[in-house]
Parts: C-alpha cells; structure tokens; sequence
C-alpha cells in the first residue's frame, strides 16, 4: 500500500502535457492512493481549480482532494472549505505561500491556518529552507492545528529536524527536485518516524525520484511501512487496511 500525499491534477504553466499523466504515474509505481489538488488552483485561481477538481474526483476512486486555499482572498477560502470538505472527497487544505505571497509568518497565512485548524483537517504548506521553523511555530500558536511541511524544506531539511522536534502536529514529506546524499536517512533518523509521510510532487515531478530517494534511505521494513501510508491513513482518517 503506497499513499502519495503531495500530487497534483491538472496541466501545469509549463510546455507540457501532463493533465492525464497522474492515474498512469500511479500505475507504473503502484501508488494506490494520491491525494491531489488542482494545478490550476495553487498558481492561478483557487475557487476555479478547486470547482473542477471536485467535478472530477466525483468520478474517481484513487483520489482524494485538497480544498486549494489562498490566504489573500478568505472569504473565498472560507467559502470553498464549507462547500467542499463535507463531500467527503476532500480530506485537506493545500496552501502555497510562495505562488500567493503570502509567507507562513504573514497574518493573512495565519488566519488562514487558523480556519483550517477549525475545520479539523490537516493543511499540506509549502516550505523551502528555514520557512519550515516558520511553519513549526505558527503549529505551536494554534491550538489543533495539523500541518505537513511540503517538501520539508527542501534544501533546509535540517531546519525540518529542528521543527518537527518542536511541534509534534507537523508532519514532514520529503518530494523535491534534488536528491541531496543522505538527506531522508537523516530526518528519519532524527524525528518520531510516526510523522514521516510519502509524497512525489506528481504531476510537476516524475515519481521516479521520490521513490529513488526514499530507497536510498535504507529505512528499516516497520518505518518503511509507517512512512509508505500507515502514517497518512492516520493522519486522514482513512479507513484503510493492508
């Protein structure tokens, strides 16, 4: 059993086509689950992206969704978060403060975490170099609060070590387009492996080098598996067994 919980549906600004490669990724690496949100919310317009991802997850038995939320526009957050969590096929909140402009540290993402605090699901956070610590203390400020540090920092995964020791409701997921020697075998050696998670960055990445990375760790079969999707399905409430 393998849950992606970092994927995207739908094409993105580059000159590609990759709209309809997510369910085929999925195949060639046997992910069974991937827990998406709409490319065109996350870079373009939140409420449009989120309609069409739940037009099409109504159609889908291996995803799930994240209510895409911009931090600027919280009438527009609040509203789709009412619309779309209830439906059952949304189990998160994606926030990406570096499209929106809006830093973990800003009022605008604060409040914004605080309303997904209040709904009850997890938010996925984008993070890159010390913006994780960022992350860990706004955790800490609201009461509830669950987050995923998305790509737990990238190149700053030893700030992701220092964060997750802090807030015992930040989880970290490790996709990112480097694979630094080393860098997943340190954080899991580091962290409560129960907060570790699995994601690709799919449909933006190839799969291929989340896996590789993950691999290279040489993680032990108990971790492997809590890392892979027992870890998720917790954190979700996903009815799910192996």
């Amino acid at each position: 059993m393998i849950i992606d919980v970092h994927a995207h549906w739908g094409p993105w600004f580059f000159t590609m086509d990759v709209a309809g490669a997510n369910l085929t990724a999925m195949d060639r690496f046997g992910i069974d689950l991937s827990i998406v949100s709409a490319t065109e919310a996350v870079i373009y317009d939140a409420p449009a992206g989120n309609r069409s991802l739940a037009a099409w997850l109504a159609t889908q038995d291996r995803h799930l969704g994240y209510v895409t939320v911009n931090p600027r526009r919280p009438a527009d957050a609040e509203r789709d978060l009412r619309t779309y969590l209830p439906t059952g096929k949304f189990v998160g909140v994606k926030i990406h403060t570096d499209y929106t402009r809006s830093p973990v540290s800003s009022a605008q993402t604060r409040e914004a975490l605080a309303m997904v605090a209040e709904a009850g699901v997890p938010a996925l956070v984008h993070t890159w170099g010390a913006t994780v610590l960022d992350l860990a203390q706004t955790c800490l400020d609201i009461p509830g609060l669950r987050v995923i540090a998305g790509h737990m920092g990238a190149d700053g995964f030893a700030h992701a070590i220092e964060a997750a020791n802090a807030c015992d409701r930040l989880y970290l997921e490790p996709c990112y387009s480097h694979a630094p020697t080393g860098r997943i075998a340190q954080v899991a050696a580091a962290v409560d492996r129960t907060r570790l998670l699995f994601g690709t960055d799919s449909t933006l990445i190839d799969p291929a080098s989340a896996f590789g990375a993950v691999a290279a760790a040489g993680l032990d079969a108990e971790t492997a598996e809590l890392v892979a999707w027992r870890n998720a399905a917790r954190l979700f409430d996903l009815d799910i067994t192996a």
